[in-house]
This record gives C-alpha cells, sequence and structure tokens, in this order.
C-alpha cells in the first residue's frame, strides 16, 4: 500500500507526468496527422489518429519532431525489442525510406519473395507460398495464369471498400512510365498490348517487382494517386513504426467542418465500412 501511494504521488508531480506521458510517446502511443490523400477512401487528409507502435515490436525511442534516436540501435533492427511483421493487408505506419524522419502510412500489399505485376488499374501479385496456396486461398474468378506461374488480380478491393483507382489527375501507371521508379518494364503478352515504351525503348505494358527478403511493399488505397513503394521501393522492417489505432478527430480541410462520424473509430473496423465522406 505504501508503494501504491508513492507511486501515486509521483505520478501527480510534474516530473511523474512528464515522464509517464514520454513513456508513452516513445514505447506504446504517438499521435499522427493524415496529411495527403494516398489513403482516402479509407482515411481521409485531416484524420488525427493515434498510433499503437508496440504492433510490430519495440522502435527506437525517438526524439519528436527531430527523430534523433535516444538509444543505440543494439540489434541494427530499429527495435529496442523484437517483435511481429508486418502482414499482407495491415495498415501500417513506417518511416519514409528515402529520408528516415518522415512518418508514412499506407497498406503492406507484399512481403519479401512475393511477386508483382502492375498494369493499368490491376495489381497482379504471385505469393511466395506458390501456386497450391493461392489455388486454396482466392476464387478462380481472380486467378490468373501468365509467365509459367498464378497470379491474383487485386486481391484485396473486394474485401477492403476503401481501395480505389478512380484518378485525380493521371493514372499511377503512366506517372511509373514517365518518372524513375523502384519497378521494371516489362512486356506481358496475357494482359494485352504494348502500351509505351520503357525509358530504355523496351515495349512495355507491365512493371514487374520481386521484394526483397525482410521487405515490405507499401501502396495507398488511392491506387492512382499514391506515392509509394512503387516510386521509392521496399520498406525493410528497421523503419516500421506500428499500427494505426483509432482516429480522435477528424477535420474536413476542404469544408472547414468536423466529421463527428469518424470520431472514436478504430481503424481496424473502419477499413471494413463503405467509405465516409
Amino acid at each position: 500500500m505504501n508503494f501504491l501511494n508513492k507511486l501515486y504521488r509521483f505520478s501527480s508531480s510534474w516530473t511523474g507526468t512528464i515522464i509517464i506521458v514520454l513513456f508513452l510517446i516513445f514505447f506504446v502511443i504517438q499521435s499522427f496527422v493524415i496529411p495527403s490523400g494516398s489513403m482516402k477512401r479509407t482515411m481521409h487528409v485531416g484524420d488525427f489518429l493515434f498510433a499503437k507502435k508496440f504492433a510490430y515490436g519495440t522502435p527506437i525511442p525517438m526524439l519528436p519532431w527531430l527523430q534523433l534516436p535516444l538509444v543505440p540501435d543494439f540489434n541494427n533492427n530499429g527495435h529496442l525489442i523484437e517483435g511481429d511483421k508486418p502482414e499482407r493487408e495491415d495498415i501500417v505506419i513506417f518511416l519514409y525510406p528515402l529520408d528516415g524522419k518522415t512518418h508514412f502510412v499506407k497498406r503492406c500489399v507484399a512481403k519479401g519473395g512475393d511477386e508483382i505485376i502492375y498494369t493499368n488499374k490491376h495489381l497482379y501479385l504471385h505469393f511466395s507460398e506458390g501456386d497450391a496456396y493461392i489455388k486454396e486461398t482466392y476464387p478462380a474468378e481472380k486467378i490468373k495464369e501468365f509467365r509459367g506461374k498464378l497470379w491474383v488480380d487485386n486481391p484485396y478491393m473486394s474485401k477492403y471498400p476503401g481501395i480505389q483507382y478512380t484518378p485525380e489527375r493521371q493514372s499511377a501507371f503512366v506517372n511509373l512510365t514517365q518518372r524513375p521508379n523502384d519497378m521494371s518494364a516489362i512486356y506481358v503478352k496475357e494482359l494485352g498490348p504494348v502500351l509505351y515504351e520503357s525509358r530504355s525503348g523496351t515495349p512495355m505494358n507491365a512493371f514487374y517487382k520481386k521484394v526483397e527478403k525482410d521487405h515490405y511493399y507499401m501502396m495507398g488505397d488511392n491506387r492512382d494517386n499514391s506515392s509509394d513503394s512503387r516510386f521509392w521501393g521496399s520498406v525493410p522492417y528497421k523503419l516500421i513504426i506500428g499500427q494505426p489505432w483509432f482516429i480522435y478527430f477528424s477535420w474536413d480541410t476542404e469544408n472547414k467542418t468536423i466529421r463527428w462520424d469518424r470520431l472514436g473509430t478504430f481503424v481496424k473496423d473502419l477499413q471494413f465500412d463503405e467509405p465516409r465522406y
């Protein structure tokens, strides 16, 4: 009882409060705001959410805003304690691979050993478990065969209503043909005629990628308007931070109104609902 009284007095002090808050920020939860429309219509610009930082282990604590590590990376994997790894379909918070500081939120569409073929409006995945797994897991109408193996066409779209290809400007496929990216331009005859010539002059109608071991391929649910792994590469476990937890505030930046229906919603549940505008 004496210990509990001391703990209560400590937590009620300014010092105790600061230590508890920092512990929560460094190891348990952290606040994030969705700054762009890459995850629209699952998450919207102006959604303020708390993240579970313990979902994939315990990340190295960083000094907020400066992203400076407070302790050495003893395990050389970005985590004090290694935990579960992201699974396909998870919405993940991670650090942008090109600077290691900016927080991004995307959906993990593939992991190490998976193969990806992306063409206009279609994401084809050959999972590392092989053809037998694909036949057992996905309906025949979603399975295609080319390049000597089976591929699943847009495997997540029917499950998560927020995933979309509706372009606001031009499609990500067109952007990939015009910008440096992480994928290889290929031609797959089963996917139709040649659409473009690659920057090297090779006829092509799709892009290909095999995900590196212990890496994760992240894509926005707003597929045609997302800067994601297609452009800057797979994300290593070292940069994985956690999972979105729940939305505690949501501000419609266009109409300058609060989205009351999104307050208190859990992202894990929200992603299965029909999109809320």
